[in-house]
Order: structure tokens, then C-alpha cells, then sequence
């Protein structure tokens, strides 16, 4: 019942969200970032998404390795190419995560522990991803920076905290060498992200100078995490307060999402590519077995 209220949850949330916005802003802005769209824009987002799944794929290897469970690259990048259009195409934005975890646990015979490196994976990603968020807020203006001094404050108590709770697990993945790969990647991702969202905005008009907009493109981005179907709806509504608090306007901040939008989903296609052939092996009939020759009768 618990899950079918949640599902339901974020059902209602994205309807009343999206229906809020057409109210407020009309339908033109989520018009204009679909056709805000072309090759050229294609191309960055497929590049870049390219970059940030390499890196998320090493981050999921070091982590995966770390806690006994191997995990090759070349696996990795493909699994997490799989789950990332598993995650913007399906409801609640973690199945591809569920599904990494448990293909892989099966293929090594132990669906816990890899489950508990998809968590440990996502979890630093995470962490690392609101850590340069406040520093950014801090250092540029934006809309949120002067309550970004007790933010950093308890962002601080909750890394400790989060630091405390791994070394009491003991993961190997936690030590300098690897902890300190965890963290580049981590930081590759949001700056991949981040350059996405950055070129998003140029193609829907958005003509605000750089260091006006990555506090915009971090927070908006940060925002975006919230229990959605698909993405959409806190996705757009997060945009359209974030460029209405920075002065930009409501509008160029739904037109930057839906333009957003649309280069992650294009950029994920090879993930989809990776779950028909991964199906199609699946369902292969096996290959027919050869009748022995009957040996001659003796003379």
C-alpha cells in the first residue's frame, strides 16, 4: 500500500505541477524549448553525456570493486547507459538504478552487496553534488546566497556524519585512493551536467553571462531531484523558480527545462539500444544440437 501511495504521490505532484505552470506561464514556453532543439544541441548533449556516464560508470566500478563485487568498465558504462534511460523513461527515477544493482548481483552471485554499491554509488554522487553547489552559491550571486552560510554549516555536520556511518561499514572503497576517485568522477558528472544545462539555456534565448547562470544551472539541477514521473514536473517547475528568482524570468526557465529535457532523453538513447540487444539474448532460442553419427555396424 505504501508504494502504491508513493507511486501515486508523485503522480499528483508532477500533474499539479505542470498543470500550474501552463496556468501561470501558457503553454508558448514549453513550445519554445522543443524547438529550441537542433543538431547542434544534439551533439553537445550526446557528448557530454558520453563524458558524465563514463565517469558515473567509474565511480560505480570503484565503488563496486572496493566492496568485493568486480565490475569491469567496458560492463559498467553499458549497465549505466541502460539505467539512465531505464530512469527517464519510467516512473520514480531509480528503476535503472534497482535494475544495475540486480543484474549485476546476479552475474556474481550476490544481489546484496551489489545492490549496497549502487546505493554507496548514487549516495556519493549525491553528496559531492550538493557540496559544489554551496560552494558555487557562496562564491557567485545568486538568488539563495544569503542563506547559504548555515547550509554549509550543516552540509559539513552531514558529510561527517555520512563519513562516520562508512568507516563504521568498513568499505574499501573508502579509503584515500579510492575515495578520492569517487570524488573526481563525481565532480566530472556535475560539471557535465552542469555544461548540458548551461547550453540548454543559450539554445532557449537565455543570453545571461556564465557566472550569472551556473548558480542558476546548479540549483536548478539540484532541485531537479524531487519524486517526479520521469523528471517531469518538479524539473520544470525547479527552472521556472530558480530563473524567476534570478531575475530571468518564469518562462525562460520552463523553455530551458523542456529544452533540457529533451537533450538528456536523445543523449540516453544508446541505453535503450543496450536493453533491446541485452533482451534479444535473452530470448534467443539455443543453437540446435547435432545428432551423433551412428557408428557403422561391425562387418
Amino acid at each position: 500500500m505504501s508504494r502504491t501511495a508513493w507511486a501515486w504521490v508523485r503522480v499528483a505532484g508532477s500533474a499539479i505541477t505542470l498543470t500550474v505552470l501552463v496556468w501561470r506561464v501558457g503553454a508558448s514556453p514549453f513550445l519554445d524549448g522543443v524547438r529550441a532543439v537542433d543538431g547542434r544541441v544534439l551533439a553537445a548533449a550526446a557528448g557530454l553525456a558520453l563524458l558524465t556516464t563514463v565517469c558515473c560508470a567509474w565511480r560505480w566500478k570503484v565503488v563496486a570493486n572496493g566492496l568485493g563485487v568486480e565490475l569491469s568498465l567496458p560492463a559498467a558504462v553499458a549497465a549505466y547507459y541502460r539505467s539512465i534511460f531505464l530512469n527517464v523513461t519510467l516512473p520514480g527515477g531509480v528503476v535503472g538504478d534497482v535494475h544495475r544493482g540486480v543484474s549485476h548481483g546476479r552475474g556474481v552471485s550476490d544481489v546484496g552487496r551489489a545492490l549496497r554499491a549502487v546505493v554507496w554509488e548514487r549516495a556519493a554522487g549525491q553528496v559531492v553534488q550538493v557540496a559544489l553547489t554551496v560552494v558555487v552559491l557562496l562564491m557567485l550571486p545568486s538568488p539563495v546566497r544569503s542563506s547559504m552560510p548555515p547550509v554549509a554549516i550543516a552540509l559539513v555536520v552531514a558529510v561527517l556524519g555520512v563519513v562516520l556511518v562508512a568507516r563504521a561499514h568498513r568499505p574499501a572503497w573508502l579509503r584515500v585512493r579510492s575515495a578520492a576517485a569517487v570524488v573526481l568522477a563525481s565532480a566530472l558528472v556535475v560539471c557535465g551536467h552542469a555544461a548540458t544545462f548551461l547550453i540548454a539555456a543559450r539554445a532557449a534565448g537565455t543570453a545571461a553571462s556564465f557566472d550569472r547562470m551556473l548558480p542558476v544551472a546548479l540549483l536548478a539541477m539540484l532541485l531537479m531531484v524531487l519524486p517526479s514521473i520521469g523528471g517531469w514536473g518538479p524539473r520544470e517547475g525547479a527552472a521556472a523558480w530558480v530563473f524567476a528568482a534570478a531575475g530571468l524570468g518564469a518562462q525562460q526557465g520552463v523553455a530551458t527545462a523542456i529544452t533540457y529535457s529533451v537533450m538528456m532523453f536523445v543523449a540516453t538513447m544508446p541505453g535503450a539500444a543496450v536493453l533491446v540487444v541485452s533482451w534479444s539474448r535473452r530470448v534467443r532460442p539455443p543453437e540446435p544440437i547435432e545428432p551423433l553419427a551412428r557408428a557403422p555396424a561391425d562387418a
